[in-house]
């Protein structure tokens, strides 16, 4: 008896384990499936999350429009997922130039997109720019350049792919955005305020396609880590403000956000915020406490300026 009681504990989380192992691994099947045949474009497909979504949605079948601004990454990109896909459960992807940041030329590549297949059933707008600095060093040419890569580079694209959606009534649209669309982290206000009007926008958007079964889903991670960053300790490592937001090498890692982006489209979800309990209470006492929030960051910030000036 005495040894069977020892026993059942490590014979039960064993148990769980082999439960969530499978469960997981089913999700990510009827994921896969779920993409099978459609149309998938990913914007800034050369990026490492723009990588990572092409291979899973590469090998679960979807027929690819990759999108990006250099060419020889393009086809560098399509040489990695033909040389380890089945052309049996595959496609062919296709590859299409395309700069968000230059407004002027969407209307034409948006044409060219259609022209692949036709159809777009889902449209991954993953493309972002980012800058860091104080407000009054950023230029506000610098200021209009993240704007247009972050907020009217996507948004030109999607209403420029939208009535073909519409007139098929199916189809869906994926912002990946970010933490900072939800709240503002100094030294970064360029960014953040596109990251907020981008998603101001999709959640408009959402309810006004909803009768024509167009899904709008937003997936925001804290931060996507660089395939090559590695946790490097800081000055000020045991800071507030570091605790509260933690630096790029602390965020997700690419795979993990395309991931995600799969079980959204699959289940066609309306919003995911991809986050540790840290920054989920960040949003929770910004949204319930702002003066409390106000304060946190603004003693961040000091603490920052007192270690640089060191």
């Amino acid at each position: 008896m005495g040894v069977l009681a020892v026993l059942i504990l490590p014979l039960l989380l064993f148990g769980i384990s082999g439960i969530i192992y499978i469960y997981r691994a089913v999700g990510r099947l009827m994921s896969k499936s779920a993409v099978q045949n459609k149309v998938v474009v990913i914007t800034d497909a050369i990026s490492g999350l723009g990588k990572e979504c092409s291979r899973v949605f590469h090998s679960g079948g979807a027929r690819l429009v990759l999108c990006g601004k250099t060419w020889e990454k393009l086809e560098a990109l399509y040489n990695a997922l033909i040389s380890v896909a089945d052309p049996s459960v595959t496609f062919t992807p296709k590859l299409v130039l395309l700069d968000l940041s230059d407004i002027n030329c969407i209307q034409d590549v948006a044409k060219e997109i259609l022209d692949c297949y036709g159809c777009v059933d889902i449209l991954i707008n993953n493309a972002s720019m980012k800058v860091k600095g104080p407000v009054q060093s950023i230029s506000l040419e610098l200021d209009k350049k993240i704007m247009d890569a972050n907020y009217f580079g996507p948004i030109t694209l999607t209403k420029a792919l939208l009535p073909n959606m519409i007139s098929r009534r199916t189809g869906q649209v994926v912002l990946v955005n970010n933490i900072q669309g939800k709240l503002g982290v100094p030294f970064r206000a360029a960014y953040a305020a596109s990251k907020h009007a981008a998603q101001g926008f999709f959640d408009c958007l959402r309810a006004e396609v909803e009768e024509f079964d167009v899904c709008i889903s937003t997936v925001s991670p804290t931060f996507i880590r660089s395939y090559h960053v590695q946790p490097e300790p800081g000055n000020w490592e045991a800071s507030i403000w570091k605790f509260f937001f933690r630096k790029l090498a602390y965020g997700v890692h690419p795979m993990e956000v395309a991931e995600e982006v799969l079980c959204t489209v699959s289940r066609k979800k309306q919003e995911v915020f991809m986050a540790n309990a840290i920054p989920k209470a960040a949003l929770y006492i910004r949204t319930f406490f702002p003066e409390l929030f106000f304060a946190i960051i603004a003693s961040g910030v000091k603490e920052k300026q007192k270690v640089e000036e060191k």
